[in-house]
């Protein structure tokens, strides 16, 4: 494995004792906040190619969600905990207070959009604005299973089944798992999208059996916890309170039509656009991105 190369160059790199270990973050820019959530089976990296547009109006903090890159990837407990979503926002806030922000603008892409909107439920008064990248909520992932779903969403599934089946099956090619799927999320269908340095931290820590075992306890998690926990907020009708855009890929995982519709069943104030890319939208189209995250968060 290549040495790892430095993708925020002038950017702090932060190790951040949490209530349930050590969190990896980079920072830099300058203005308001704005926390940036990577996805699976990705880590802060992701972000690489929008960060320096957004550094210039705002102070960027951008971690590994726990399990994922270098932070700390605990033993899970009860409810499949610290990987559930409500648990991994707790950590998230944690993180923020540690590097000295209360309130701040949040974005978050994939399994980190998840936790971006669990922790707009759970501690509305921390955000300013949140940001979705290409998803739609858990309990629509589930409850709109169908066979189109299942075929184009499979790993939800195979992921979700109890320890050890899906790291039995990872673990044997986890490179190779790797980049197919993240080729087969994109646009082109290829890795062309992604810059070689970025896919060298992605096999690097998901080569880590403890890491493959982590991201199947996310999304065992998403299968029960954080199910219920959207069962509740549906039930009771609980909306999200805070500004909310919702960005999807042409070619991403939620249908190209309906995103938008879906989300604002679950929010006051919602805007959207689709982004010409497939899943990974901060790298297959990071102008495009970053140009629509900047009018967004703009005070």
């Amino acid at each position: 494995m290549p040495d790892l190369a430095d993708l925020y160059p002038g950017f702090e790199s932060h190790w951040i004792d949490t209530s349930i270990g050590r969190i990896f973050a980079r920072s830099g820019g300058e203005g308001p906040p704005l926390l940036l959530l990577h996805g699976y089976p990705q880590s802060n990296v992701m972000w690489h190619r929008v960060a320096p547009e957004l550094a210039k109006k705002y102070t960027l903090v951008i971690p590994d969600l726990p399990g994922y890159g270098w932070s700390v990837a605990p033993e899970s407990g009860k409810g499949h905990s610290p990987y559930d979503k409500r648990s991994m926002a707790k950590v998230m806030v944690e993180v923020m207070e540690k590097l000295g922000h209360v309130r701040f603008n949040l974005a978050g892409h994939d399994r980190g959009g998840r936790v971006a909107y669990r922790m707009a439920f759970d501690h509305p008064g921390r955000l300013i604005k949140l940001a979705v990248l290409d998803i739609i909520p858990t309990f629509e992932m589930w409850h709109r299973m169908d066979h189109t779903m299942a075929v184009k969403v499979w790993h939800w599934l195979s992921m979700a089944q109890k320890y050890p089946m899906p790291e039995m099956m990872i673990v044997k090619n986890p490179v190779e798992y790797l980049d197919w799927k993240m080729a087969s999320w994109s646009k082109a269908k290829t890795l062309a999208a992604f810059d070689p340095r970025a896919m060298d931290h992605y096999r690097a820590f998901f080569s880590d059996p403890s890491r493959i075992h982590a991201t199947c306890e996310d999304y065992r998690a998403g299968e029960s916890t954080d199910l219920a926990y959207d069962e509740v907020d549906h039930g009771q009708r609980n909306k999200i309170a805070v500004p909310m855009l919702v960005l999807w890929g042409t070619s991403g995982i939620p249908d190209a039509a309906g995103p938008l519709d879906i989300w604002r069943d679950w929010t006051k104030q919602v805007s959207g656009k689709p982004i010409d890319s497939g899943h990974f939208l901060p790298e297959e189209n990071p102008d495009a991105t970053s140009a629509a995250l900047l009018e967004f968060f703009r005070p």
